[in-house]
């Protein structure tokens, strides 16, 4: 009650997630599915390589999925706490805006079930800012970590998602998308993504289970211009060079996490220009262009994990501060133009990297 009072805190960033030891095998969201030799992964020779490269980077990104602000279930009734004189409700008694606060940290099936307490508490889900975490619609909300190869979550989840979004008025707060397979259930995207947009998303996790991995992500990602942060992952980027919505923009957007995401070089130019505010960028995985060019005047920190670019081109970037990479399969240059702030730079290691500074 005392969390749900204070003010909304931040939830961690994705540069302190980065921190956290990789611990795939007890992470809820990092489920392996049955991978296909017939992908772009066709590289690795073995089907057990494929499986461990996958496994792997779902496991990265699910590590760097920001935990939301949200509590794991607890008991409902009040005869739980003994101790409250005569059974009085003194919770019943707090403002809108506080209960509001609480309902917003349950998960979704506890949040809907505030409803049957006491009339009071009746319109408070459907006033209160909604956070869907859609591993919480699992029997165990998703407590028993990653299923089985070839497993595949229930229907019901998918379902229960459609429900929840279609009913709730909004705001939506955060949403967390990551259970599903997105290729079983291509109906429910755009339909997702619409009202998700209509509903004023703010932070938005949409990660495709990973086959096929170059699903399509839906164009109408670009009506959701009220998203702060956006964590998308195993899916092949709208080509923002042809036919999308207008205007897109994100005006709002401050953080952006592209993991295994097929995603080409003019993409990324066109997400820093559309989004004014953006402060971190993290591309994860192969991409689909071999020099990544860097200018935006708001950008602070880019992570690498692990870097695939023949070179990195840091264009104009006055504000950036750390620009981050954590293993090199390929040598990388590094050329750094306009980025005066810049003071963390890193991992450099001899021998592979080449770093040359044609700007102050």
């Amino acid at each position: 009650l005392a969390a749900a009072a204070a003010s909304h805190s931040q939830s961690k960033t994705l540069a302190g997630s980065l921190g956290k030891k990789l611990t795939v095998a007890h992470h809820p969201h990092a489920a392996m599915d049955e991978p296909c030799v017939g992908t772009s992964m066709t590289e690795f020779a073995r089907p057990d390589d494929v499986k461990s490269m996958t496994n792997f980077e779902i496991g990265r990104t699910c590590q760097c999925i920001p935990d939301p602000l949200i509590s794991i279930p607890g008991p409902l009734s009040l005869s739980s706490a003994p101790w409250i004189p005569h059974g009085a409700d003194r919770i019943s008694c707090l403002p809108d805006a506080i209960l509001r606060n609480i309902v917003a940290r349950l998960p979704p099936k506890d949040a809907a079930r505030t409803a049957v307490l006491a009339s009071r508490w009746r319109p408070l889900w459907r006033s209160a800012p909604l956070v869907l975490i859609d591993t919480h619609l699992l029997p165990d909300y998703g407590a028993r970590g990653p299923l089985i190869v070839g497993a595949r979550y229930p229907r019901a989840v998918t379902d229960a998602v459609s429900r929840i979004l279609a009913t709730h008025p909004g705001p939506f707060r955060c949403v967390h998308l990551t259970c599903s397979v997105m290729d079983e259930h291509q109906d429910e995207l755009e339909s997702w993504l619409d009202i998700l947009a209509a509903k004023g998303v703010q932070e938005l996790v949409f990660v495709n289970r990973p086959w096929p991995i170059d699903l399509d992500l839906p164009a109408t990602i670009f009506r959701c211009t009220s998203l702060v942060r956006l964590y998308l992952g195993f899916w092949r980027f709208p080509n923002t060079d042809g036919a999308i919505p207008r205007p897109a923009a994100f005006p709002n957007l401050r953080e952006l996490f592209l993991s295994c995401t097929t995603v080409n070089e003019w993409d990324i130019a066109f997400m820093l220009e559309k989004s004014p505010v953006l402060e971190l960028l993290m591309i994860s995985g192969r991409p689909a262009f071999s020099t990544l060019h860097l200018a935006s005047d708001s950008l602070r920190c880019v992570l690498i994990p692990v870097t695939f670019f023949d070179e990195i081109v840091v264009v104009n970037c006055p504000r950036l501060e750390r620009l981050c990479q954590c293993a090199f399969v390929i040598p990388t240059k590094l050329t750094i133009g306009h980025a005066p702030k810049l003071c963390i730079l890193g991992y450099l290691k001899a021998g592979r990297n080449t770093i040359s500074v044609v700007g102050n």
